[in-house]
């Protein structure tokens, strides 16, 4: 039994972590009881050691599969103690859920092998059904001030799931193995669900940036969803994704060679390599890790440096895995005769090239391993961080060492002192080799240094605290959002003043606000129901209402012109209508052909955007293009116009899936100032969903009523979730 520390402590509010394994593994006794072993692993230390102010409780599988209703509570009581909640699963269950589809249809994909992705359906009914029941567990645990945080692929629709159920639950989700780019994601038939999953989360982690931008590429592309720089709206919420890189417990490793028991290991591994320099190799079997092409490029590199044969060795420290499944198999057997044929064809009498290990090592044997090794080879063909990479830097000491690492390892990122290789070239690894077997001492040393220094500042805790901070941030970010947007009791306030005031003034945007967006902007007519409640604004001599939009005033004359009383100002403050006659702000503009001719350029090599000639401006349509090439063709084509449009006093405008280039003079801001100079008004109202209307929101008056659509803006005092809030809120403000 684990000791007493991991008892529950009187605190305030809970974090529950949940992981597809507890921290602890049961293991059944010959008599019929359980004992627990501890799993090692950076995860269950870096969340040990967070803040006291934390409750912590973690939820997962306990790593066994019994159906007996006995052994289930004498697992449940024992690991209660200590805030351990198990979920129980058949070995069917366990075998398509876990087996099935983590590992034979999650993970391949996102390490990139995607030919051994098994699709199979029996996998996603399973992975939902234990995604559910890991659901049903946090439900029973978890209250309303619990923070859930959700570990990893095995659970990815959980997020979501528990949003479903409980929408105000505090849910981070951090992602530990790669996620793969849009065009390899995309193939799953999984895939919308997989990321409405995780954006039932407040925040989404990753270790590297490649990471994170294929995520949001993804949710982009497959969902339709537009981020802002690293954030996107889900309903209400606001849902943030990061990149967070995780460490080690940098004191564990690097003080490690103080203990007694590893000086013995480290005294026990130099008598067997003697005098031999040592490469060292460590992974788990699996073929994303590269293991047989390391040793392709290891037989490469004693082919071309014949003067190194019996003066280093290659220590390969396989730990097995899944070796009884075919393809697992199949791998070892192809490493097991590479060593053959390598140490066959150049071992020596007291020199074998590779020394193979195939079984874990304690820890005291592993670090004596680090302590020693002159190299370490690590060179996944894919892999999310690779921690042994970090390890190695913190035992080494003074002596110096080598860290060979592949680029497509996520710890790549951080470690640019190693000596970077494409894993899937062989000579590249034999020449990094040779390289970090002539490098310098002293070489050696700098390298080292500054790869220390940066493991040792981004530890497994750092990381850890950092994902807490971030979350609670995004958190403290919607509990903001949510107090902007119109309750019943603020629309009743609302109500109130507009009955009670005497001269008010209402400004309105139109597409996206009072009808939605269409692929055709010609096809957003108002229809009947939206004339009549102009209209019926328009009737109480109380009302000042205009129509503020970016729409050309012919447009907006054949619309609204029916209308006697209503303002109406177009191509965003330009020009406006009052009292039956248009007024210019600015005349016709004669465009200067170089504005007008890239603008055409770029919409002739973007499918699906087209450009509007108004009267005072230009503007690039991108609603119907792909999402990604929209946002990439806009930032393009903001960047060409700018040295142009900042000679000529031109604005450049990056609306909803528009670019447009009008005079700098006006906007719907200076509509807004112009009508507030001209007449006292008591009670203030403008509605917007666009970045267009915030210069409207700043030129009203502090008291007045702004309320944005969709995204909440700082300057708009409320906010209505979607467009489709906004008629029955003017409805029945119109009725009061």
């Amino acid at each position: 039994m684990l000791s007493n520390k991991f008892k529950r402590k009187e605190v305030t509010m809970k974090l529950i972590i949940v992981s597809n394994r507890l921290p602890v593994k049961a293991q059944e006794t010959s008599q019929g009881q359980f004992t627990f072993v501890r799993s090692e692993g950076g995860l269950a230390t870096g969340l040990g050691s967070l803040d006291s102010q934390y409750e912590q409780h973690w939820i997962g599988w306990p790593g066994v599969n019994t159906r007996k209703k006995t052994a289930k509570r004498e697992i449940e009581e024992s690991l209660e103690r200590m805030n351990y909640h198990p979920v129980f699963l058949s070995s069917t269950q366990y075998s398509n859920y876990y087996e099935g589809y983590s590992n034979s249809t999650m993970w391949p994909l996102c390490h990139y092998f995607f030919p051994y992705s098994q699709q199979k359906r029996k996998f996603w009914e399973a992975y939902k059904e234990v995604n559910t029941l890991f659901c049903e567990r946090v439900l029973e645990i978890a209250d309303e001030e619990s923070m859930v945080w959700v570990q990893d692929y095995q659970l990815m629709l959980l997020p979501g799931m528990l949003r479903e159920k409980r929408p105000n639950l505090r849910i981070g989700y951090f992602h530990h193995i790669p996620f793969p780019s849009y065009e390899l994601f995309r193939v799953l038939p999984d895939r919308s669900e997989l990321l409405e999953g995780l954006l039932g989360a407040d925040l989404v982690a990753f270790h590297t940036h490649d990471y994170m931008r294929h995520f949001i590429s993804a949710v982009e592309r497959t969902l339709h969803k537009e981020f802002r720089l690293n954030e996107v709206m889900v309903g209400n919420r606001a849902v943030h994704v990061e990149t967070l890189p995780m460490g080690i417990n940098y004191e564990l490793y690097s003080k490690a060679h103080e203990s007694a028991t590893v000086q013995a290991s480290i005294e026990k591994i130099k008598s067997q390599f003697r005098d031999k320099r040592v490469i060292l190799s460590v992974d788990r079997l699996d073929y994303s890790k590269g293991i047989f092409h390391r040793l392709v490029g290891f037989e490469s590199f004693l082919r071309q440096h014949p003067e190194y044969h019996g003066k280093m060795s290659l220590a390969m420290i396989v730990v097995p895995s899944r070796d009884k499944v075919e393809r697992y198999a199949e791998m070892k057997r192809k490493i097991d005769e590479r060593i053959s044929i390598i140490n066959g064809k150049y071992a020596q009498v007291g020199w074998t090239p590779v020394c193979y290990y195939y079984h874990s090592f304690p820890f005291e044997d592993l670090v004596a391993m680090y302590s020693l090794a002159d190299i370490a080879l690590v060179t996944p063909l894919r892999d999310g961080m690779n921690l042994v990479a970090k390890e190695y830097v913190a035992a080494k000491q003074e002596s110096g060492g080598v860290l060979i690492l592949s680029e497509m390892a996520g710890a790549a990122a951080e470690l640019s002192e190693a000596i970077l290789v494409n894993p899937n070239d062989p000579d590249q690894i034999a020449t990094a080799i040779y390289q970090a077997l002539s490098m310098s001492e002293a070489e050696q040393k700098r390298r080292l240094k500054r790869m220390q220094r940066k493991v040792s500042m981004q530890t497994v805790n750092k990381w850890a605290g950092d994902f807490m901070n971030e979350w609670k941030t995004v958190v403290e970010r919607n509990r903001q959002l949510n107090s902007k947007y119109l309750t019943d009791t603020i629309v009743e306030q609302l109500v109130t003043q507009y009955k009670e005031a005497h001269r008010r003034l209402i400004m309105l945007d139109y597409d996206g606000t009072l009808v939605g967006f269409k692929d055709d902007p010609m096809d957003a007519a108002p229809t009947p129901e939206l004339i009549q409640l102009i209209e019926r604004f328009c009737r109480s001599d109380k009302n000042s209402v205009v129509i503020n939009s970016g729409r050309d005033r012919k447009t907006l004359e054949q619309w609204f012109g029916q209308i006697p009383s209503v303002i109406l100002a177009a191509e965003h403050g330009a020009c406006y209508k009052e009292r039956g006659r248009w007024h210019n702000h600015v005349e016709e503009i004669e465009w200067d052909e170089s504005i007008s001719d890239i603008m055409d350029a770029f919409a002739r090599k973007t499918p699906g955007a087209w450009v509007e000639h108004k009267e005072v401006a230009l503007a690039w349509h991108y609603r119907e293009v792909d999402p990604w090439m929209g946002m990439l063709r806009a930032k393009q084509l903001m960047q060409a116009l700018f040295p142009i449009c900042s000679n000529i006093n031109m604005q450049i405008l990056n609306g909803n899936k528009v670019v447009e280039v009008k005079p700098n003079d006006y906007s719907k801001g200076t509509e807004a100032e112009r009508l507030c100079a001209e007449n006292e008004y008591d009670f203030v109202m403008a509605i917007g969903d666009d970045v267009t209307d915030e210069s409207m929101f700043r030129s009203l008056p502090a008291d007045a009523t702004t309320i944005k659509v969709g995204l909440v803006s700082d300057d708009a005092r409320y906010c209505l979730r979607k467009q489709e809030e906004v008629l029955p809120f003017l409805n029945k403000l119109s009725k009061a």
